[in-house]
């Protein structure tokens, strides 16, 4: 038995599947806005502030590991409902969120860990939702893009280790925009209208990122993206990565020019 605290967009719903795919029980902590998981027999719609309900539902599952998927949005905690564990805990997840979104979760992992439960990689059970190292299309990023790459990745580590940020845009070593709270689709948009042709788009877990519960994910709607922001090529970090619509956005990368390679 699996516990599941999922979020929102398409990871959690990929995960599901493969569950079912392969037999295993499974039960979902639905911390959705909408209850996204409701039709699901196997599902709970719980306000995250209820620890002691959250744990008493674990252990009455008799489960030992659980993970996390999907985005979670940052709960305002002046709204939330506690329980009494509730209470316990929230002044850790207070101090915790004043770091970041990244350190909200590990304070979680913490409180989850004191209580003997397990928080597993995000993707143990959908490795092939990851890339292994080499170049996944006919065009290949040059010595000079290559280059602007290490950049990128030493400007990406460089920034809070706890924050949302997990992609860049760079352009001949000089960063054109980090993510912001609002994701990778947003700064995308914000440059669309920036006319730098060799523009390349970082999307990877940062040196210190917590790999158990936040690897970054990409899928056709960003490839879409990136042809609208006149993107040259998407880096990402083998085995750290969530790709979605693999072979779609594979395809799609071939048919307008913009190489995709995982390091």
């Amino acid at each position: 038995m699996i516990g599941l605290f999922l979020g929102e967009k398409k990871l959690p719903v990929e995960i599901i599947k493969s569950l079912k795919k392969k037999k295993i029980k499974y039960f979902i902590i639905d911390l959705s806005k909408n209850n996204k998981f409701k039709k699901d027999k196997n599902s709970y719609f719980i306000n995250i502030g209820k620890f002691g309900q959250i744990l008493d539902l674990i252990k009455s599952k008799k489960c030992k590991k659980v993970l996390f998927a999907g985005n979670i949005i940052k709960p305002r905690i002046s709204k939330l409902k506690l329980d009494l564990k509730g209470i316990y805990y929230i002044p850790r997840i207070v101090k915790a969120s004043k770091l970041g979104d990244a350190a909200i979760l590990k304070e979680l992992i913490k409180i989850l860990s004191e209580n003997k439960i397990k928080v597993i990689k995000l993707n143990n059970y959908n490795p092939e939702l990851t890339l292994t190292k080499g170049c996944y299309t006919k065009l290949k990023p040059s010595i000079s893009d290559n280059q602007t790459i290490k950049k990128g990745i030493y400007k990406l580590n460089k920034s809070n280790a706890f924050n949302h940020v997990q992609a860049l845009v760079i352009n001949n070593e000089k960063v054109v925009s980090f993510e912001l709270r609002k994701g990778t689709k947003e700064m995308l948009k914000k440059i669309k209208k920036n006319k730098l042709k060799d523009k390349i788009l970082l999307k990877m877990p940062k040196s210190m990122q917590d790999l158990r519960v936040d690897l970054p994910t990409i899928g056709l709607d960003t490839l879409k993206d990136c042809k609208k922001a006149n993107i040259k090529g998407i880096v990402l970090k083998a085995g750290q990565n969530i790709f979605l619509d693999k072979r779609e956005s594979i395809k799609f990368a071939n048919k307008n020019n913009i190489f995709v390679v995982a390091i």
